[in-house]
């Protein structure tokens, strides 16, 4: 062997050193990891190291060439991994999931939305990379080689594991039970670093999908008689008020509360719901509960009373499981149920999962007269959406039950000056700023909807649901947030920015503004109570909104939840009154609850757990 190699940087050596210090720098520059002392920074510094060790330790088996083509094309794929990581958590300020990249189907869509989120200094995050391969070709006499004995990779890989257990350890004494405590990725990232977690992921995937198959009926026995000790008895006064009425349920992109009766340079946001607002029930107290899968985790929520997934989304996962949704009960006391939405149909999967969920039509792209001057961002247009749709409201056998999706105001808000009704907000953040027209845009083809509704004859027979499907601004926009809002956008103020707006309007009934605690788990008992429906067989962990002395306690997705007195968000109890941080104790009663409710809702759709379901056989399983 030549001596000089000694001399010279060995390759592996060097491209671990380039991947762990990107791999650093990423951390502090593209991400938003909240670190609170020396221990957790030290943690973040070396979680990438083990890993990148052990991956290009392999080569240490191989010859020259072998050993120079698995480092670089290892170097790749890790780099891409990151990147992609890098550009999902620009919007969705979340980490990739093995669900959510099986969702690809979704890409060919998100047109405008990907070019925002990508640009040229990216190639940056291939750096090491290009780094690598351009020594390797250009100056390969300064990169040494040589043929490793046992002894020495032996000695290689237990320095390897001794870091991971060392990141291990340290981890232990900041964050006891890490695996199996937390529902945040974020946490998950911070201490065993991005390519650990997405090991760990892999491990949660391969789990869920056993789960099904071993699932059997017994499992639903202990989740029946939580959801039975919890149900909530119907308002005698309004159960049953709106029986064989219509139901238009709208879902508004991407909008939330704090539009709502505010301003920007002096104009309302949403006139026209604001105005709705006061002959209508509004609950300003209101919360969305998705997770990575946005408008489909709404969908799902809504129609199934249950949580959606922390990892990926239901629609795609679990399209073929057996549910008891909305449309699918409201089929059997003859009404007609439809899904309305100009895009394609496959997006989200929506065309295999409504029909686990029982919708009988779904009007799509072929349904509409599509071009592109009605067209913007995503596709069609709010107001020629819903003026197209109202001919196949008149169409529908009634009673009917048709959802209406919204498009337009979604990221990255993109709207032309023909349609723009309002200024948009000045700040630095071309988001936050452009988010306010598309609204107001959205708000007034409401305003047409309802006004061709009242023409056409269908407003008086109908009960009309709208409400937000998910958030529109993500943490990474905190900082114009809180110049709009006039304060910091801290933890507590973060959650409260979950609330969505949600409005239900019935025929001859009084306008209120009703404050109580609640999520969109709690839509489907609500309207199937104002239909004259019975739910109590179902199962559903969602509460009656307008019922009498109904608990206020809701809980999202990453495992925070909110009570009247309380709101608990990343391991920190806060006073709502306050919004300062209050004894733990004051949320200890709840935990447990939200806990509960979360696995419970989980081994459903995991275990594919509604198709053990029926009633008699439940009831000799709890009498066992």
């Amino acid at each position: 062997m030549d001596k000089s190699g000694w001399s010279k940087i060995p390759l592996i050596a060097f491209a671990t050193v380039l991947l762990w210090l990107k791999t650093y720098i990423v951390y502090k520059t593209s991400f938003d990891i909240k670190i609170e002392n020396w221990k957790q920074e030290l943690i973040l510094f070396i979680n990438p190291l083990s890993f990148l060790m052990l991956i290009f330790g392999i080569s240490l088996f191989m010859k020259k060439k072998n050993q120079t083509r698995l480092i670089l094309i290892s170097s790749f794929i890790i780099s891409a991994v990151l990147y992609a990581n890098v550009v999902f958590y620009r919007f969705f300020n979340d980490f990739l999931t093995v669900p959510v990249l099986f969702q690809t189907s979704n890409m060919s869509d998100l047109g405008s939305s990907v070019n925002e989120l990508v640009n040229l200094v990216d190639l940056f995050y291939f750096a090491d990379f290009i780094a690598l391969a351009a020594i390797i070709k250009f100056m390969p006499q300064h990169i040494g080689y040589r043929q490793y004995s046992k002894v020495n990779r032996r000695t290689y890989f237990l320095i390897a594991l001794a870091l991971a257990f060392f990141n291990l350890g340290l981890v232990e004494t900041e964050r006891p039970q890490l695996l199996t405590r937390t529902f945040d990725r974020e946490m998950l990232v911070k201490n065993i670093g991005t390519y650990n977690y997405h090991i760990y992921d892999i491990f949660l995937q391969s789990k869920s999908s056993a789960q099904r198959a071993l699932a059997d009926g017994s499992e639903l026995a202990d989740i029946d008689n939580y959801i039975r000790a919890n149900h909530q008895q119907p308002n005698p006064d309004l159960f049953g008020i709106a029986k064989n009425k219509n139901v238009i349920l709208i879902s508004l992109e991407s909008t939330q509360s704090f539009v709502i009766n505010e301003t920007v340079n002096g104009q309302e946001i949403t006139p026209f719901l604001n105005d709705f607002i006061k002959e209508s029930y509004y609950f300003n107290n209101f919360y969305h509960q998705t997770g990575q899968g946005k408008t489909s985790d709404s969908e799902f929520v809504v129609e199934n009373s249950l949580y959606p997934l922390s990892r990926g989304a239901v629609f795609f996962t679990h399209s073929g499981n057996e549910y008891n949704a909305t449309p699918d009960i409201l089929n059997k006391i003859g009404y007609f149920t439809a899904s309305l939405h100009a895009n394609n149909k496959s997006f989200w999967n929506r065309d295999i999962m409504y029909k686990s969920l029982g919708y009988e039509r779904f009007y799509s792209m072929p349904d509409y007269k599509i071009s592109e001057e009605n067209s913007i961002g995503w596709g069609m247009k709010d107001i020629d959406f819903f003026d197209q749709s109202v001919q196949h409201l008149k169409e529908m056998p009634e009673p009917f039950y048709a959802k209406f999706i919204t498009l337009t105001n979604h990221f990255p808000f993109e709207l032309g000056e023909e349609d723009s009704l309002i200024e948009p907000y000045t700040s630095d953040n071309k988001t936050v700023n452009n988010y306010f027209p598309t609204v107001r845009y959205t708000d007034e083809a409401i305003k047409l909807f309802i006004e061709k509704l009242k023409d056409e004859g269908l407003y008086e027979d109908s009960i009309i649901i709208i409400y937000g499907d998910h958030y529109g601004i993500s943490e990474n926009h905190n900082k114009a947030m809180g110049e709009f809002l006039g304060t910091e956008v801290t933890p507590f103020v973060s959650t409260q920015l979950q609330r969505v707006p949600l409005i239900i309007h019935i025929p001859g009934q009084q306008g209120k503004v009703i404050p109580t605690v609640s999520g969109q788990i709690d839509l489907k008992p609500t309207i199937l109570h104002l239909l004259g429906v019975d739910t109590k067989e179902d199962f559903e962990f969602g509460a009656d909104l307008l019922a009498d002395d109904r608990l206020e306690f809701t809980v999202l997705r990453d495992g925070s939840f909110i009570t009247k007195d309380y709101l608990y968000t990343r391991d920190t109890c806060y006073e709502k009154a306050t919004g300062e941080p209050a004894d733990v104790s004051a949320c200890d009663p709840y935990m447990e609850k939200a806990k509960t409710e979360l696995e419970y809702s989980d081994k459903i759709i995991y275990g594919d757990l509604l198709r053990f379901y029926e009633q008699d056989e439940l009831q000799e399983i709890n009498e066992e």
